[in-house]
């Protein structure tokens, strides 16, 4: 019933148009009630996202299996790729779905919104993988967006050639930037504490405890 629903929306969405469709209109093509429409979907621009729900938890979950000897980075790297796996599962609703989504406004906002959750549950993992690093918090932030946006460069550049060629080697090579960027070990551990280094210039031939008097006057400035 689910699909038939996504299935019948689609169909009056491209003969009628978007903002001419009602709820009434999908459940009297799809052969259901409007209680059965809202039983799985929230709303008119639900029906448009169907799948995001599942895929935002199956990312979520990903996240959350990762172990501490996984490289933060890569982790969210692949876990950005089950958004594209979803849409690369039916590539016709995906580009279909792009196109209207650039037509209506409304639509155009929610998709940002969860755009947004997306990039959330990535920072949100990144913030504890990196709660031990200098600037972790703000590392994690950047991080996530950029892997956001790395995707999604990607993404809507697939989508705009009609879903055809290869959507995956398109990503991986955007986020091959993240990771370049952002990936490798940790180098900067908060709590370790930066050393001094005292340079002191002296006269050549100077005897070695006026060297050292020298150094323990700068030393004692500190």
């Amino acid at each position: 019933m689910r699909d038939a629903l996504v299935a019948a929306a689609f169909q009056l969405f491209l003969e009628r148009g978007y903002e001419q469709t009602t709820v009434d209109d999908i459940v009297a093509l799809a052969g259901v009630g409007r209680r059965s429409f809202f039983r799985y979907f929230p709303s008119k621009e639900d029906v448009v996202f169907p799948d995001h729900e599942r895929c935002l938890a199956d990312m979520t979950a990903f996240l959350s299996a990762g172990t501490d000897e996984d490289d933060p980075v890569q982790r969210v790297c692949d876990a950005v790729r089950l958004v594209l796996r979803m849409y690369a599962e039916n590539p016709t609703f995906s580009v279909q779905r792009y196109r209207l989504t650039k037509k209506v406004p409304g639509l155009r906002a929610y998709e940002l919104s969860v755009v947004w959750r997306y990039e959330r549950a990535m920072a949100e993992y990144l913030h504890r993988r990196f709660a031990d690093r200098r600037d972790g918090a703000l590392r994690a932030d950047v991080a996530a967006a950029a892997v956001a946006a790395a995707h999604n460069n990607a993404l809507r550049s697939w989508l705009r050639a009609d879903g055809r060629g290869d959507a995956s080697s398109g990503v991986d090579h955007a986020l091959g930037y993240v990771r370049a960027t952002f990936g490798g070990p940790a180098d900067d551990v908060a709590t370790e504490e930066q050393e001094d280094v005292v340079v002191v210039i002296s006269r050549r031939g100077a005897p070695m405890w006026r060297v050292v008097q020298e150094i323990e006057s700068t030393l004692g400035q500190n």
